[in-house]
């Protein structure tokens, strides 16, 4: 069930491919909404199947290439489940809000049906070449979603940075899972098989080099100050359902590969630079803000955002490396609050770009200055809007509260001090989200020069439902999180413990 669920959209992508081409757009949208329910439910059906601190569960093993220890192994674990159902319902909104799209539509959707197979295989992929073959194919789909339906030349220009950018940071990853190939006997590139054996334990500096090659590959992924350069103009430039799974799903990929390889493979090293780790967290948090902060540019403002809030994540991942001044309970708590995190930055933060798209379809500009009193011109659009970024600054009542909060406290008792430094973030957060919806949504209205007509159209049903239907999850996760959180934490215990052997 677990294949099927990760290889039914490379499958619908192909006989896309071979269908007429006189096919209608709506109806090549149509299958792909059809599909992503499918996946979608499939996912609910696994869920609901999963037994919570069972470990690794619904896998699947097959030959690949043996002699080269390679092989064909997936399954889910509390750590990736819930990031898994979280693509789904990102690629399910995604697919309802592109019924607007026009242009060069089949290669549109095919596009987003071979991301989806490629994020969902690297969430479930228990092989390091199989991890490594979905993390460079990401990079793939998402060059051709900005270059061809981005913003012109500039698009071009940013996905061309993203890919070399992206690409020189997947070959330090695969130098680092060489490394521990090399350091297993047998050699292998399974990551069950390396996590019990722990082949770099008392390996000193190869252990360290090692790190700092997955380390690397990883936080460019992620991305962390100073990998962080490529992720503005990507984001900026992209179309707003590209910016949607880039920031939701793809930037996932570098800090789930922290939890699943980095931590479980190499404990040693990441107990010896977890301070390392806590300061790049801390930095990124308040860095990531502060840039937002200056910005003019909605949509480029939000991209600085998702630096600074996966920040929150990084600095919980050192924070369960740090074994003086804490507990199993604090360590295990950061490590269950990070990944809550990915999954809140995915559903508001990818609300927040689908709106993004909806404000420049109607004014052509993302400038913030260009806009005023849009309250008046679209009140649903405006209280959306608002809804999400209170969401996103991590109000009570919301997914980002339950993360923050337990990123916080277990972070707290190791590392008071870059934990209070990355507090500040959310006054920041606060501050630019707040300064962002009095400029544009309060005062005497004003719209672009674009606008020639004097008024805008509000939110229509297949732009709402998406977004709400994001920030709804959101809401359910923040209310009663307790179905997410006792599946992540059994997991975020079992990972402590691997961590301090």
């Amino acid at each position: 069930m677990l294949s099927v669920a990760t290889f039914l959209p490379l499958l619908v992508c192909v006989v896309l491919l071979f269908l007429p081409c006189a096919l209608p757009d709506r109806t090549c949208v149509g299958i792909w909404i059809a599909t992503a329910t499918v996946e979608l439910a499939l996912v609910v059906g696994l869920w609901a199947g999963f037994h919570a601190g069972d470990g690794m569960q619904y896998e699947q093993r097959a030959r690949w290439i043996p002699s080269a220890g390679v092989g064909y192994h997936v399954g889910v674990d509390g750590l990736s489940l819930p990031l898994v159902a979280l693509t789904c319902l990102l690629f399910l909104a995604v697919a309802v809000y592109s019924l607007r799209e026009r242009r060069r539509v089949r290669s549109y959707v095919c596009l987003f049906l071979f991301l989806q197979t490629v994020a969902v295989g690297l969430f479930v992929a228990l092989d390091l070449i199989l991890f490594f073959v979905f993390f460079d194919l990401s990079i793939v789909g998402m060059f051709f979603v900005i270059a061809g339906w981005g913003h012109g030349e500039r698009a071009r220009a940013a996905a061309l940075k993203f890919f070399l950018y992206t690409f020189l940071g997947s070959l330090a990853l695969l130098l680092g899972f060489i490394g521990l190939y090399l350091a297993a006997d047998p050699h292998t590139f399974d990551i069950t098989d390396l996590t019990r054996a722990d082949p770099l334990a008392g390996r000193g500096p190869y252990a360290g080099l090692v790190l700092l090659a997955v380390g690397v590959g990883l936080a460019v992924k992620t991305p962390t100050v100073p990998f962080h350069t490529w992720l503005p103009p990507a984001h900026t430039d992209a179309p707003a359902a590209g910016s949607a799974i880039l920031a939701g799903v793809l930037l996932k990929m570098g800090a789930y590969g922290f939890v699943r390889i980095a931590m479980p493979l190499l404990p040693g090293s990441w107990r010896r630079y977890a301070l390392t780790v806590v300061v790049v967290g801390a930095v990124s948090v308040v860095y990531g803000a502060l840039v937002a902060l200056a910005q003019t540019d909605f949509k480029r403002m939000i991209a600085y955002t998702s630096v600074s809030h996966m920040g929150y994540v990084v600095l919980a991942v050192g924070a369960a490396g740090t074994l003086a001044g804490t507990d199993t309970q604090a360590r295990s708590l950061a490590v269950t609050g990070a990944v809550t995190q990915m999954v809140s930055h995915g559903l508001i933060t990818g609300a927040l770009f689908l709106l993004c798209g909806v404000l420049y379809d109607r004014g052509r500009t993302y400038a913030m200055d260009a806009y005023s009193g849009l309250a008046a011109h679209a009140p649903r659009f405006a209280a959306v809007t608002s809804v999400a970024a209170f969401a996103s600054l991590g109000i009570p009542g919301f997914s980002g509260f339950i993360a923050e909060f337990q990123i916080f406290t277990g972070s707290l008792a190791s590392q008071a001090v870059a934990t209070a430094i990355a507090l500040t973030g959310i006054l920041i957060t606060a501050a630019l989200f707040l300064t962002a919806l009095r400029r544009m949504f309060l005062g005497t209205p004003r719209l672009p020069r674009t606008v020639p007509t004097g008024r805008i159209a509000d939110l229509d049903r297949h732009e709402a439902l998406p977004v709400v239907a994001l920030l709804a999850v959101a809401l359910v996760i923040g209310v009663v999180p307790r179905w997410l959180l006792d599946v992540i934490e059994p997991a975020g215990r079992a990972l402590t413990g691997l961590v301090s052997r």
